[in-house]
């Protein structure tokens, strides 16, 4: 009798992702996991160099297929080209992660030009359904396909520093949430509402040492920030099999958010 195996619906062999801005951070590590799961995967990132050598470091971790390629996901040339790439070199696509995104914090945020404003939809909205238009033929012909979206808590919590951000993020999230009506029965589409998980992002993000130190110490339900691997455990679960029974959810994965009580410590 073989013994039980209950990490088994957790494999991903035979699975073919692209993972989007997967060259570092949390992208890199939800490649990692897929990899390391059996899923052979493209990277696919603006830095199409540093997509290669964190694609080539992976496949040498886990020994599976890892390839990377530059791709900037708001030009619909590059997006074609991508899924091409993966298509011609796995066969097929059956898992697609549009973890890309990207804002900054505004001191005021009725500075933000309706020029920036438009920037940030068609990076972090936009983005996502031109990649899902692309990759459609091939994951209505997969076994399990799913896309997987890369949100954030201030998609659903509105931040008024980031404003320009959360709102696209939150367009991100009824804009999916939209597509995983239409593709029911045929593809599973989630998003990860993520929350402060410390990567060179948020120095990039405009954001000085003392309030990185803040987010980095949070009081939050678990203690503690993200690690990137926190959320790469998540992306796990909803696309493999273990999943394929969550579709049209926005998960909450930000340490249980900030502690409530009424009386004052």
């Amino acid at each position: 009798m073989d013994k039980f195996d209950a990490f088994s619906e957790f494999r991903m062999d035979g699975h073919s992702a692209i993972v989007t801005g997967g060259a570092q951070n949390i992208g890199a590590a939800i490649a990692r996991i897929y990899a390391g799961a059996g899923a052979k995967v493209m990277i696919a990132d603006l830095n199409g160099d540093k997509a290669k050598e964190t694609a080539a470091e992976i496949a040498q971790q886990t020994g599976a297929d890892v390839r990377g390629i530059g791709c900037n996901v708001t030009i619909q040339s590059d997006i074609d080209a991508c899924v091409k790439a993966t298509v011609d070199a796995f066969g097929g696509i059956s898992t697609l992660v549009n973890n890309v995104g990207w804002g900054r914090a505004y001191p005021d945020p009725l500075d933000v030009s309706p020029e920036e404003m438009i920037e940030s939809y068609k990076l972090n909205t936009l983005s996502a359904m031109q990649m899902t238009k692309a990759c459609r033929p091939y994951l209505l012909e997969a076994k399990n396909p799913s896309i997987t979206n890369s949100g954030s808590l201030v998609g659903v919590l509105p931040a008024f520093d980031f404003i320009a951000y959360s709102a696209a993020k939150a367009a991100l999230n009824h804009m999916m949430l939209g597509l995983a009506h239409y593709f029911a029965k045929k593809v599973r589409i989630n998003t990860v509402l993520i929350g402060t998980v410390i990567t060179p992002g948020y120095a990039e993000a405009g954001l000085d040492e003392k309030t990185q130190h803040a987010l980095a110490h949070p009081d939050n339900l678990t203690g503690r920030a993200g690690r990137a691997e926190d959320i790469a455990n998540a992306f796990l679960w909803l696309s493999s099999p273990a999943g394929s029974w969550v579709s049209g959810q926005t998960i909450n994965v930000s340490g249980g958010g900030k502690r409530v009580r009424l009386i004052p410590e």
